[in-house]
């Protein structure tokens, strides 16, 4: 079985900075990529739009200008999104999405995840002069949809966790507020999250990783796999089932690709383990399997056409550029991947560190 799809689109990946970001951007391209939304939590973080960049901090501009490059030029198209700080102003959203930079902005609890140090509350922000901003000019906001500051207890147990209590308690009160604003939940992990988006106005969309697809936190503390460690972390059957649902239910618009996928020469440290899956040039196959395990046919043409919806046409009707006219293939057979050798050391891909032997191949 052989399948042909338009390339498509991560809109949620991680390409860092300095000489290795070219074997990542590469790594993207040979899985049939067209384009990609490049995660701003860089050292130092993409914080203005404008300008060259500074020892503290990237602009889009200048970012933009790295990422292309070291290979991204090859794209068609490149998002960067301004990550949201304190030092964020209404007139930097104005200013920014005026000059056709600004397309996007990007929302991490403080302390969330890897280099989110400098994200504010989402308390913080919801009816600020920002948002209003990003509303008026319609800039996406890329959430990070967890509760930060959390006892270990409210941060995860049976009942709830961070994320189930940032769709309970943050994002109703968000879109109430700002009725207008275009909001992507990224890389959401839990019933509570798919339930909302689904429920939510069609200006609200999610991103989902193939590994939430895939796995469970079972999955990941059996035998501490700790190449599956990510955050938001896997969650419980019951949350894998209802995001299957929502990316394989007829006509569903709202749920699209974004990895997620996270470079670290090194996992396990001293003091605990970095977080991210790296996915780079094996994600459609992943996201293939996990539509499989869902009971999707994919010889069939309606099982294609929801695996294309999903992969290769949701993401660019919502971020509002087309879907790409090219087209790459993927052939039903084993496959396995390899260490991705860069200047920064080398990267172990999921499938590589969980032992999975891939049931897709990209032929072309």
């Amino acid at each position: 079985m052989t399948l042909s799809l338009p390339r498509w689109f991560d809109l949620h990946t991680h390409f860092r900075q300095g000489p290795a970001m070219a074997s990542y951007v590469k790594a993207h391209l040979d899985m049939g990529c067209a384009g990609a939304l490049a995660m701003p939590n860089t050292q130092p973080p993409v914080s203005r739009v404008l300008g060259e960049a500074l020892a503290d901090d990237w602009s889009i501009e200048s970012y933009s200008a790295a990422l292309r490059a070291a290979g991204a030029d090859a794209f068609e198209q490149l998002i960067v999104p301004l990550y949201l700080t304190r030092q964020t102003t209404a007139a930097m959203i104005r200013e920014g999405a005026g000059s056709n930079v600004l397309r996007a902005c990007k929302y991490y609890p403080p302390h969330g995840t890897t280099n989110a140090e400098h994200g504010m509350p989402m308390d913080d922000l919801i009816g600020s002069d920002v948002l209003h901003a990003m509303e008026e000019q319609g800039t996406v906001l890329c959430i990070h949809g967890e509760q930060h500051g959390l006892s270990g207890p409210d941060y995860i147990d049976a009942q709830q966790n961070a994320e189930t209590r940032f769709y309970s308690e943050r994002m109703p009160r968000l879109v109430d507020a700002h009725p207008k604003l275009r909001i992507v939940c990224e890389h959401i992990t839990t019933r509570k999250a798919a339930e909302f988006v689904a429920a939510a106005p069609d200006h609200v969309g999610a991103t989902i990783t193939p590994q939430h697809l895939l796995y469970t936190l079972g999955h990941l503390i059996q035998g501490l796999k700790y190449h599956l460690y990510c955050l938001p972390i896997v969650k419980f059957q019951e949350d894998r089932t209802a995001l299957r649902q929502a990316v394989t239910s007829t006509g569903q618009t709202k749920f699209f690709a974004g990895t997620d996928s996270a470079p670290h020469t090194t996992k396990a440290t001293a003091c605990g383990c970095a977080a991210g899956c790296f996915t780079g040039g094996c994600a459609p196959q992943l996201y293939a399997m996990a539509f499989e395990e869902a009971g999707i046919d994919l010889s069939t043409a309606d099982g294609q056409r929801l695996f294309e919806n999903f992969l290769s046409l949701n993401g660019p009707a919502f971020y509002r550029f087309p879907a790409s006219t090219q087209r790459f293939q993927m052939e039903k057979a084993p496959s396995q991947t390899t260490p991705l050798e860069t200047p920064a050391g080398t990267i172990t891909p999921l499938p590589l560190g969980l032992g999975l032997e891939l049931t897709w191949r990209i032929v072309a």
